[in-house]
């Protein structure tokens, strides 16, 4: 295995973690789970500061509503497919977005 490629998926897997500790966190704090709901609280602070929040929690919000929508709804292969790509693809960025963070900071060499 290459070291881009290694990077590649240690940032997918950190990714992966860092939203479900957001989501987790969130929920563990105000006792419902997170949702893109959170922005449909208007031209208000709060869902401002919801989005800086769901960029970074949104694989794991994706996955989750896939994966408990799918049996219930019947959704096709696809669809899940589909949405496990996505979120797959934003946890890597995301995890390379937070990785490059540590890195500035020099708090990962």
């Amino acid at each position: 295995m290459s070291a881009d490629a290694l990077n590649s998926l240690f940032s997918l897997c950190i990714g992966f973690a860092l939203a479900g500790a957001l989501s987790s966190g969130y929920q563990a704090l105000v006792q419902r789970p997170a949702g893109f709901g959170l922005l449909q609280e208007g031209a208000v602070p709060k869902a401002f500061a919801a989005v800086p929040f769901l960029v970074f929690a949104a694989p794991f919000i994706i996955m989750r509503n896939t994966l408990r929508g799918a049996p219930i709804e019947r959704r096709r292969f696809e669809f899940v497919m589909m949405a496990t790509v996505l979120a797959g693809f934003w946890s890597l960025m995301s995890g390379t977005f937070f990785l490059m963070t540590l890195r500035a900071a020099g708090l990962l060499a």
